[in-house]
């Protein structure tokens, strides 16, 4: 019978032995010797369901197929556009990957997408540390209207979502804010309201601060309630 050697929530560090036998399985920055599953980063542990992860406390983004990501268009070509996610190199945006339409050759693709537009994209294709393809055709990929765009750290960017986005569906619906979280920590945030989006920005801050934290989702509630009788 297997069992958890570091509890849940926990911070490991490399080496470090986070679970005994073989009914655990290691998931991210984690790996297997004998029946033991080790840390390989400093990080949060989390179990999901029989796999043992960590989320980093630091680290740069890394681009992975399948990540959702927020970016700025920086390049506006004949047959696309040129992203910047934070990587080292710019991503590629064709426009067969950004819209269905039926866009003639020649046509002015900045009417779509301008220097300086913001996009969720997500990235379909890695292929080597320079080429990496978004696309958007898919549910809540789209272009950014007005609102405040900042960086988190992107090893943050779990627990900012949450589990299964428990956590920042809480801060949207205490705020009423319109809220984008990219893997690539990049975060949009919109609101008609000054006040709310400064509290969605300062829960979101608290986030960062304590995600080493235990009881986190219960200090972000508690914070969000007492900044709504404020409001």
């Amino acid at each position: 019978m297997g069992q958890m050697i570091i509890s849940e929530k926990s911070i490991a560090v490399p080496g470090e032995v986070l679970a005994e036998g073989m009914d655990y399985l290691p998931g991210e920055h984690t790996f297997r010797d004998g029946e033991r599953i080790i840390a390989m980063k400093v990080g949060v542990v989390g179990l999901f369901g029989r796999q043992v992860k960590l989320t980093p406390l630091s680290g740069p983004y890394i681009p992975k197929s399948g990540d959702i990501v927020i970016g700025e268009i920086v390049g506006v070509g004949i047959g696309g556009w040129r992203v910047n996610i934070g990587w080292h190199f710019e991503a590629n945006l064709s426009v067969k990957d950004a819209t269905s339409d039926f866009v003639p050759r020649g046509e002015n693709l900045s009417r779509y997408f301008d220097y300086g537009d913001y996009v969720v994209c997500q990235i379909v294709n890695v292929g080597g540390a320079k080429v990496v393809d978004l696309g958007m055709k898919g549910p809540g990929l789209r272009k950014l209207g007005v609102g405040r765009i900042f960086r988190v750290p992107s090893s943050k960017v779990p627990r900012i979502i949450g589990k299964q986005g428990s956590m920042i569906s809480m801060i949207k619906e205490s705020t009423g804010c319109r809220i984008s979280v990219g893997q690539n920590g990049i975060v949009w945030l919109g609101s008609d309201d000054p006040a709310k989006e400064i509290v969605a920005y300062k829960a979101i801050s608290k986030i960062i601060d304590e995600s080493h934290t235990s009881g986190l989702t219960e200090k972000i509630k508690g914070f969000l309630e007492s900044s709504k009788n404020g409001l």
